[in-house]
C-alpha cells in the first residue's frame, strides 16, 4: 500500500518497511552475468534524475543497516502495541504515580516508526501514541464530568477523549516532521531535530485557542530536583527539550544503530551530565543562599476542605465562613505577615457585602495580620460579568484586588460563546466570568507578592509577568474540589516546582480541598496538607533575591526552537531528496 494514498487505519497496517536498497540510478555502468550466463557490460552514460517510481519509494528507505533493526514494526499489532504502551508509560510518568524515569524513553518508539515509515504513516503513528498518552494523563476529568455535568457515563468521555485527540496531534507532527525530514538532510539530522520540534509544539499548544500547557514534558521531572534546576536558565521547555533529547538518543540507537547514533548520543549524554552537574551546584547555592539571604516572611495558608455541593449554597454560607474564620485565628497563633485563603473561599460578592466585609477587616485588625481572601466581584457595567478574584484585606478594609487574567475554557467561560453558548446547560462547572487586565502586586510591606489563581500557574509567561513586576515572592490560591481524590490535584501541583525555579521564587499555595503547601526557590516542597483534610500550614517564606535567565528573557528557548524549526522545515522543503538522489 502506498503511503502517500494510504488512510490513517491503512497507515497503521500498512506492512511495508525500510528493508529495499535505492534504486539504482538510470545509466549507471554495471557488470555481472547475464540470463543466459554470459557476461553483460553497460557503458556509463550521462546521470539523469531518479525515475518517478523512485521518488514514490523515498519515503521508505532509510539504509540497509537501519532495516534489520527496525524490521519488527513491519509487524502491525507489535507496532501498535508499542505505541499504545509508550503512550501509557509517558503518563505514567506524571502525578500521582510519578514514574519519572518512563518519560526519558516514552516517545522512543514512535520516533523509531518516523525512521522507517512515510511521514503520513508516521503521522498516524504519533498520533496514536500521543492520543493515548493524554487520554491517561487526563483521565482524572472522568471524576469531574460524572460527578457535576448532566452527561451521562461513559459519554462523558467523548470530550474526554476529543481533547486528548487535540493533543495528540502536536505529537502527530513531531513524527511526521521528522519522518519528512529524514528523506530531505538524512535520518541523523531528522532525529537531531526532534526535541526542536517538541519544544516549538509545547509553546504552540500552549497559546493557540487561548493555550493548554498541561502535561509539558518537563513537568514529568517535578520532583527530580537535579534535574529541574536549568529552568532557571531555560524554564520547563529547558527540561522537555532535556527529556526529548535523550528519547531520541534512544531511538536513534535502536534504529540507527550505535555507530550511527553515536554523535547524536553523546551530545544527549552531555546535555544530560551537564544539566545534572549543573543542578547539582544550584541546589548547593541555594541551600547556602537560603541561609544566608536574611529577608523572609512567615505565611500562614488554611485549607478549610469545603465540600463542593456545598460551597456555593446560601444555606451554608455562614457555617462555611465560620469555619474559614476559625483557622484563620489558630493560624495567628504564628504570627505570620500574611494568612492566604483559597480560591473564592468567600462564595459571594465580597465587596457588596458589607456585613461580610465588616467582620473580615474587623478579624484583620484584632489579629493584626493581613488577609489574602479569594472571592468574586463583578465587572462596574450595567450588564457585568462576574471575575474570579482576590482581595488584600487589612485593619482598614480592601487594600488591593486582582481579577483573575486567565480563564478556564469550558471552566471560567465558553470560546465562542455565540455560537456554542448552550454547553453551559451540561455541566455546573461551567461559568460565565469576565478576564482580569491587570498584573497586580500586592503591597505587604517589606515583602511585596503576586498572586495567580488556580488554571493560571502552568502559564509561565503569566507567572514571570508577576515577577518582572516586583514580586518578592508568589501566592497561588486554587480550589481543586472540582477534581475529587484523582490524579488531577497532584498534576496541578507538580506544575509549581518548575515555577519556583525559573524565578528562584517561593511559593505559598492554599487550596480549598488540598494540595495546600509552599514551594522553596529550589523547587523543593515543604510541608502539605492531603486532599479533603482540613488545616494550616504556615512557613518562612524566603523573599525573591536574584534575577534569573529565564526572569530576563523568558521563553528564549522556545522562541528559538519556532525559529530554528520553521528555518530548517522551510531549507527542507525546497531542497531535493537525498533518498531520491543516494538512498541514504
Amino acid at each position: 500500500m502506498d503511503g502517500a494514498t494510504s488512510s490513517t487505519w491503512a497507515a497503521w497496517g500498512s506492512r511495508e518497511i525500510a528493508t529495499r536498497a535505492p534504486p539504482m540510478p538510470s545509466g549507471t555502468a554495471t557488470s555481472g552475468p547475464s540470463a543466459s550466463g554470459g557476461s553483460t557490460t553497460t557503458t556509463a552514460g550521462p546521470p539523469r534524475r531518479s525515475s518517478p517510481s523512485a521518488c514514490r519509494d523515498r519515503w521508505r528507505i532509510v539504509s540497509l543497516m537501519a532495516s534489520d533493526r527496525l524490521g519488527a514494526l513491519a509487524q502491525v499489532r507489535l507496532r501498535i502495541a508499542l505505541l499504545v504502551v509508550g503512550g501509557v508509560l509517558g503518563a505514567l510518568a506524571f502525578p500521582r504515580t510519578d514514574w519519572w524515569l518512563f518519560a526519558w524513553a516514552w516517545l522512543a518508539p514512535a520516533l523509531c516508526c518516523a525512521l522507517a515509515r512515510s511521514p503520513r504513516e508516521a503521522l498516524a503513528d504519533g498520533w496514536l501514541a500521543g492520543t493515548v498518552f493524554f487520554v491517561i494523563l487526563l483521565r482524572w476529568l472522568d471524576y469531574t464530568f460524572g460527578a457535576y455535568s448532566a452527561i451521562p457515563w461513559p459519554l462523558g468521555w467523548l470530550p474526554i477523549a476529543a481533547l486528548a485527540g487535540y493533543c495528540g496531534l502536536y505529537t502527530a507532527a513531531v513524527v511526521a516532521g521528522v519522518a519528512w525530514l529524514r528523506t530531505r538532510v538524512g535520518a541523523g539530522w531528522a532525529l537531531a531535530m526532534a526535541p526542536v520540534l517538541w519544544v516549538a509544539g509545547e509553546w504552540i499548544r500552549g497559546h493557540l485557542m487561548g493555550g493548554f500547557p498541561w502535561g509539558l514534558m518537563g513537568y514529568s521531572q517535578h520532583g527530580v530536583l537535579p534535574v529541574i534546576q536549568i529552568a532557571e536558565l531555560a524554564g520547563v521547555y529547558g527540561v522537555s527539550f532535556l527529556v526529548l533529547a535523550v528519547n531520541t538518543a534512544l531511538a536513534g540507537v535502536v534504529g540507527l544503530g550505535w555507530r550511527r547514533a553515536m554523535p547524536g548520543a553523546l551530545v544527549a549524554a552531555a546535555l544530560l551530565l551537564s544539566s545534572l552537574g549543573f543542578g547539582a551546584s544550584a541546589l548547593g547555592s541555594e541551600q547556602r543562599a537560603a541561609r544566608a539571604h536574611p529577608g523572609s516572611v512567615t505565611v500562614a495558608v488554611i485549607q478549610p476542605s469545603i465540600e463542593q455541593t456545598i460551597k456555593w449554597d446560601p444555606v451554608h454560607h455562614r457555617e462555611v465562613m465560620a469555619i474559614h474564620e476559625q483557622l484563620t485565628r489558630e493560624a495567628a497563633s504564628s504570627h505570620p505577615a500574611l494568612i492566604v485563603w483559597p480560591e473564592t473561599a468567600a462564595a459571594i460578592f465580597l465587596r457588596a457585602d458589607r456585613e461580610l466585609l465588616a467582620r473580615l477587616t474587623a478579624l484583620s485588625a484584632t489579629l493584626e495580620t493581613p488577609l489574602l481572601v479569594g472571592s468574586i466581584d463583578r465587572e462596574a457595567t450595567t450588564r457585568g460579568k462576574y471575575l474570579n478574584s482576590a482581595y488584600l484585606l487589612t485593619g482598614q478594609g480592601i487594600r488591593a484586588e486582582y481579577d483573575k487574567i486567565h480563564l478556564v475554557p469550558f471552566g471560567e467561560y465558553v470560546p465562542l460563546g455565540w455560537l456554542i453558548g448552550f454547553v453551559r446547560s451540561w455541566a455546573e462547572f461551567i461559568s460565565d466570568f469576565a478576564a482580569g487586565r491587570t498584573e497586580t502586586i500586592f503591597p505587604l510591606p517589606g515583602a511585596p507578592f503576586g498572586t495567580v489563581i488556580c488554571y493560571e500557574v502552568i502559564f509561565p509567561e503569566l507567572f514571570r509577568g508577576f515577577v518582572v513586576g516586583g514580586a518578592g515572592f508568589m501566592v497561588n490560591i486554587t480550589n481543586d474540589a472540582w477534581f475529587g481524590r484523582t490524579s488531577g490535584p497532584w498534576q496541578h501541583l507538580g506544575v509549581l516546582p518548575l515555577r519556583a525555579v525559573e524565578h528562584r521564587v517561593a511559593i505559598a499555595r492554599a487550596a480549598n480541598t488540598g494540595v495546600s503547601t509552599f514551594v522553596e526557590p529550589s523547587g523543593r516542597v515543604s510541608g502539605l496538607l492531603p486532599l479533603f483534610e482540613r488545616g494550616l500550614l504556615h512557613h518562612r517564606v524566603v523573599l525573591r533575591a536574584r534575577t534569573t535567565l529565564y526572569t530576563r528573557l523568558g521563553d528564549w528557548l522556545a522562541y528559538g526552537c519556532l525559529g530554528l524549526g520553521a528555518s530548517v522545515l522551510g531549507f527542507a522543503l525546497f531542497r531535493r531528496s537525498r533518498t531520491a538522489c543516494s538512498g541514504i
